[in-house]
Order: C-alpha cells, then structure tokens, then sequence
C-alpha cells in the first residue's frame, strides 16, 4: 500500500478501490479526457509549468537524451523536444514511459500527428519508475511532471532517477503542492481544495479526480521533499514555488561530471 494511500484512510472516493487510487488502473479510466481535464482545471497554465521545466534543462548542451516518467499523454516529452529546438540547443531522444497503457495510447496517437523529425526523436513505452529497465547514466536527464506522488515507493523512485542519469545530469520535477498562508495562498487552496475535484469529476464523470486534492494534501512540503531528493543522492539546485505555490519545480544535479 502506498504513503498517499495510508495517508488518505477512508477519504478515498467512493466507489474506488483504494489500491487503485494514483495507479496506471486508475489513469486508465480517464486517459481520453486527460488533457482537456488539466487544461480546464488548471487554467492552462498547466502547459507553462512544462516549458519551465524544460527550460531547467538548458545548461545541458548538445544533443541530450532525457527519460520523461510518469510521461502520460506526453505533454512534457513533447514539450521538451519543442524546447531543445526552438532554442538550437541540440536535439537528441526523449523516451516517455508510464504505467497506464491507455494514456500511453493517447501519446502515441498525438505522435503520429507530429512531423518526422518529432516521431524520430520521441518514443513511448510501458514503464515503472520505481524499477527501471534502463542501464546506469543512460540518459543525460530525467524529468517527471504531476507523477511522484503517485508512486507508492518515493525513495525508490528518486533512486532510480539518480541510477539512470549520467554524473553531472538534471533530474526535474513538477509537482503540484499544498498552496502556503496568504491571501493569494487561500484563493489556491479554495480551487486546489473544491473547483479541481468537482470540475474534474464533472468532465470525467468519475469521482476519482478527489483523490487529486487528497494526494497533493499528502505530499510532503517543499523542504522535505528537497530532503528526500538530497537522500536519493542528488543535489538540489533549487526549488521553485509556481503560480502561488499551487506547483513546485524542482532541480536536482547527480554529483560528479562535466555540465
């Protein structure tokens, strides 16, 4: 059982099987409506917190190749293959994985949509980011966008981060976060806490998107987490605090290496 789910006890929405809440099971149940959820929820905002992250990987130069987890429909490995060109930073491979099958499928789908120099340089396969099928410093980064808290072994997950990534490469983190005091902090809860599970259950027609608010609730602050990155072996470059601390973006450095 995962942290999150403890953590969560008997709030898990009705209906759902607690052991399935944040899974690739439960993301199979809302793959199709994944994108038009987070564009209507987060007010579309949701694709500028990509672009940050992708630009968190531009001190790396040449043709790099970045392992996205939790990767989804793709937003983020899209995003930053767009970024490495539109800024002649070279361009090497992005590789997607995730554990829903059927988000995997609506990644593929808008691949084929892209032009060939996108389709040559990204892929998607089936993945678990706390036991990866890749070599060690495989790639020159790793990225994760709105997944680490749904990983029931966190450690493990950062620790695999760490394995896969060559000395002297970025590990990136998206995560949304509990939105801190304050008058604009309060107006972040009040949609993070009742407009994201009403609205998303609305559009999705499924109450699992409660458990989004109860997920974000159980993770853990920004400094602790920066703690929990520092003990997987990374060095924390920073930690930025996105549109009123409603999303967190976080950069890790594996020691060692020439950037």
């Amino acid at each position: 059982m995962s942290d999150q789910t403890r953590t969560l006890g008997s709030g898990a929405p009705n209906g759902a099987d607690r052991r399935t809440l944040g899974s690739g099971a439960m993301f199979d149940k809302i793959a199709e409506r994944y994108d038009l959820l987070n564009r209507v929820i987060s007010l579309g905002i949701d694709q500028r917190w990509r672009k940050l992250a992708a630009a968190a990987l531009d001190d790396l130069p040449g043709a790099i190749n970045v392992l996205d987890l939790a990767s989804g429909t793709g937003d983020l490995a899209f995003a930053v293959h767009a970024h490495r060109v539109q800024s002649d930073r070279g361009v090497g491979t992005v590789v997607g994985t995730d554990p829903s099958p059927r988000m995997l499928a609506v990644a593929q789908t808008k691949l084929a949509k892209h032009k060939d120099n996108v389709q040559s340089a990204v892929s998607f396969a089936f993945g678990d980011a706390q036991a990866l099928p890749f070599a060690d410093a495989s790639f020159d980064a790793v990225t994760m966008a709105f997944g680490i808290r749904n990983v029931p072994n966190r450690a493990a997950a950062l620790q695999e981060m760490r394995r896969v990534t060559r000395p002297g490469g970025k590990v990136v983190i998206l995560e949304l976060s509990e939105p801190p005091p304050g008058l604009l902090g309060a107006a972040a809860r009040l949609h993070v806490h009742h407009v994201v599970p009403r609205v998303g259950a609305l559009l999705s027609g499924s109450t699992e998107y409660r458990y989004l608010q109860q997920s974000i609730a159980a993770f853990p602050p920004p400094d602790e987490f920066c703690r929990q990155l520092a003990a997987a072996g990374l060095i924390v470059e920073r930690s930025t605090a996105l549109t009123f601390g409603a999303c967190h973006l976080f950069v890790g450095r594996v020691p060692g290496g020439v950037m």
